[in-house]
């Protein structure tokens, strides 16, 4: 049996709440933890099946037609299997939830750094000595590799024009007219993108590094020319993602060419500088943002334009004013997109794709307005709240960003802090704080879960993986709680394409999406344990490995005996994304200090306050934001993807030359939740929270820098040049 559910209406009948195991919505620990630690977790490089060969992917030099020079010289070296530049290669990986090959072809260089050619050898080493050796030759056609070399695309459907805005900006009392930009940035993951592919010669079988598995063994099948019945694939444990690993790479449609063409299984794993070249990276956006605001700090008009850039032939661009649709009341609206197609690596979603930079650069903005009108910039905020959703008229399915900035006002000590900059000075070091409102889409994917109930416990299926986010504990705790089993008896298997399939993981979406599938599966158990009890599914009692209906109490042992119930569980959008505005709220504070002398900008604390709907597990929610507000620290201190501007190669592909915040960086981070339900999030009331943590967090960290200083820095991230030349800029 499937129940199955689709978000139509509300869920006003909280059946979280009256459920008694009492483990859903308290901290809990993360069940794979131990594994990890232990070094136990198998990632997708960690297998050795008899006969493994090593594949190493060679990158392009430049761009135009390829040639391989000496080839046949290479391949005749000792423990050389195979040197393969085929047709069905990749060119770069596919997009989050393509669901079909992405360019394909190895003939041609789209970017300098494409995977051209695999070499397939016996060892390792030998494969990468191979690699070196052979010689790639390209016609190095010159092709437009930066953004203001060529006319961008202005794509009707990414523009919106509200009321008169024009006039609105000429007419009013208070106008910020600035432009701001963010780099390009890489996901940065800490584990690389990895392929172990065996083919048996009926089903190719892979262990990759990947986080939406029914997405992407389609696109697997659709590289390789398989009908998708005949792949499967395996991500139990993956080391990251970060929207790198949404679609499949070079490595994984490499790697399975090579042993369906040798008959033995094949690795290859990417080795760090193809992980910054070789996989999707975020735009750099250029970002001109115009408030008009009443002397009150009322707006009646905003614009935001944004500019960012792709590869030819690729779909996706960075949906930069996404969150401005919504974000704050203002009748007079203009919002576009433009799209600059040139030649570096390909683009695609990186840690909130949208709202991370396109809320950042707004709440600068916002941070300016503030200033210009003397205005508080929590109570401007407070000021601008919608009541409905601005350009659709439709109605909010919650809104607590009020009840986000007051409560994280009062707790990070707002009400203290000196109207103006340049106040607090502790030797060469000048203090400032900062904020910023923080602002997510919520979505919801369709996804499938499985539940197996027995004497000995419970065991939950799903091709869903965890990709450090928490979703084994997650799924944990809601079997647990609707079955009335001890989380120890509750088993959760993920990453495996043989289960039904789940959402994946990327846009916050997994434990409100499959989350959502096993509350489900888990109800459909319920049921039939109620129709044998012979009483209504409502007025069952499951605690503890018992069932207890009206007076009688059955221990769930005797009740199951040798015999198994199972339940599967289906979700998927529906007509609630058409009637309500779907989203998450919080707000950011940061104190920092900045140094006169170098510019240096040091966090000094962090807090953050969140309305995400039902929290889970706070444990793990608090995890999530913790990493996101970290991000936030490396977007507006030190994240910068650098592209040659002659070739567009990029420079700083390794973790030595981009830099992400590590422990010295980052300072004791504070997380608040409000308390929420959304009704029209799920029968749990839960909404996504990981990407909630980054929206914004870098906007309260350069508002703190201007506060502290007088000067404002509206490229990122504020290095210490930049905050240097800010600070003269602004004559101090």
């Amino acid at each position: 049996m499937t129940l199955d559910l689709k978000l139509d209406t509300p869920f006003e009948d909280h059946r979280a709440d009256e459920m008694s195991q009492g483990v859903l919505g308290t901290e809990q620990d993360r069940p794979d933890g131990w594994l990890k630690v232990a070094g136990r977790a198998t990632y997708a490089a960690e297998t050795d099946p008899d006969g493994l060969l090593h594949g190493v992917l060679v990158r392009a030099p430049a761009t135009g037609a390829v040639m391989l020079s000496n080839l046949a010289e290479v391949e005749a070296m000792p423990g050389v299997r195979k040197i393969m530049s085929h047709p069905k290669m990749i060119r770069n990986a596919a997009q989050g939830t393509a669901n079909e090959a992405p360019v394909q072809g190895a003939d041609h260089a789209d970017y300098v750094g494409q995977p051209v050619a695999l070499v397939v050898a016996e060892t390792f080493e030998t494969a990468t000595h191979a690699a070196h050796a052979l010689i790639v030759s390209v016609d190095g056609v010159v092709k437009p590799v930066n953004p203001d070399e060529v006319t961008p695309e202005r794509p009707d459907d990414k523009q919106a024009i509200l009321g008169d805005p024009d006039i609105t900006f000429a007419d009013a009392d208070v106008l910020i007219d600035e432009t701001y930009t963010t780099p390009a940035m890489a996901s940065a993951a800490m584990e690389p993108h990895a392929a172990t592919a065996d083919w048996d010669g009926d089903t190719l079988t892979l262990r990759g590094a990947l986080q939406m598995l029914k997405f992407n063994k389609n696109e697997l099948a659709d590289s390789v020319g398989l009908p998708p019945e005949k792949v499967r694939l395996l991500a139990a444990y993956v080391g990251g993602g970060f929207g790198s690993k949404l679609g499949i790479s070079a490595d994984c449609v490499a790697a399975a060419l090579a042993s369906i063409e040798l008959g033995q299984p094949v690795r290859v794993v990417q080795h760090r500088r193809q992980v910054f070249e070789v996989n999707t990276r975020r735009s750099e956006t250029r970002q001109r943002i115009r408030l008009a605001a009443s002397h009150d700090g009322k707006l009646s008009g905003l614009g935001h334009e944004a500019l960012v850039s792709q590869l030819p032939e690729e779909d996706f661009s960075e949906p930069v004013i996404q969150g401005s649709h919504f974000a704050y009341a203002a009748a007079n609206r203009k919002l576009g997109l433009e799209i600059a197609r040139i030649h570096r690596p390909a683009a695609g979603s990186v840690r909130a794709p949208g709202e991370s930079v396109g809320v950042t650069a707004f709440e600068i903005a916002m941070d300016e307005l503030a200033v210009s009108s003397g205005i508080d910039p929590v109570e401007l905020r407070l000021r601008n709240i919608p009541d409905k959703d601005p350009e659709s008229g439709k109605p909010f399915s919650s809104h607590r960003l009020a009840s986000a900035l007051k409560q994280g006002a009062e707790a990070f000590g707002w009400g203290s802090r000196p109207d103006k900059p340049r106040q607090h000075r502790d030797g060469e070091w000048w203090i400032g704080t900062g904020m910023a409102a923080a602002f997510r889409v919520n979505m919801v994917i369709e996804a499938e879960a499985r539940i197996m109930l027995s004497e000995s416990g419970a065991t939950v299926q799903s091709d869903m993986t965890d990709i450090g986010t928490g979703s084994y504990a997650i799924f944990q705790q809601i079997a647990a709680e609707l079955l009335g089993q001890p989380m120890g008896q509750v088993t959760v298997e993920l990453g495996d394409t043989r289960f039904p399939p789940g959402s994946g993981s990327g846009g916050s979406f997994g434990a409100a999406s499959t989350g959502t599938a096993v509350w489900l599966a888990a109800m459909e158990i319920r049921q039939q344990i109620a129709d044998r009890l012979g009483c209504p599914e409502g007025d069952l009692t499951l605690q503890n490995g018992t069932a207890t209906c009206g007076n009688t109490r059955t221990a769930l042992s005797d009740l199951l005996k040798s015999d198994e119930i199972t339940g599967h569980g289906h979700v998927e959008p529906g007509d609630a994304f058409e009637k309500v505005r779907q989203a998450t709220f919080g707000a950011h504070f940061a104190e920092v200090a900045v140094s006169e002398v170098t510019g240096e900008v040091r966090v000094r604390r962090m807090l953050g306050s969140f309305a995400c709907g039902r929290v889970l597990n706070p444990r793990t929610a608090r995890s999530q934001c913790h990493g996101g507000m970290t991000w936030g620290i490396g977007m507006a201190l030190t994240e910068e993807l650098t592209h040659d501007r002659r070739d567009g190669h990029v420079v700083n592909r390794d973790l030595a030359g981009y830099h992400v915040p590590v422990n010295a960086d980052v300072p004791d981070l504070e997380v608040l939740f409000v308390d929420e339900r959304d009704d029209w999030a799920g029968p749990m009331q839960a909404k996504g929270i990981g990407e909630l943590g980054i929206c914004g967090a870098g906007a309260a960290i350069i508002n703190a820098i201007h506060h502290a200083t007088g000067a404002r820095v509206r490229d990122l991230p504020a290095t210490p040049d930049r905050v240097i030349a800010a600070m003269i800029s602004a004559g101090h």
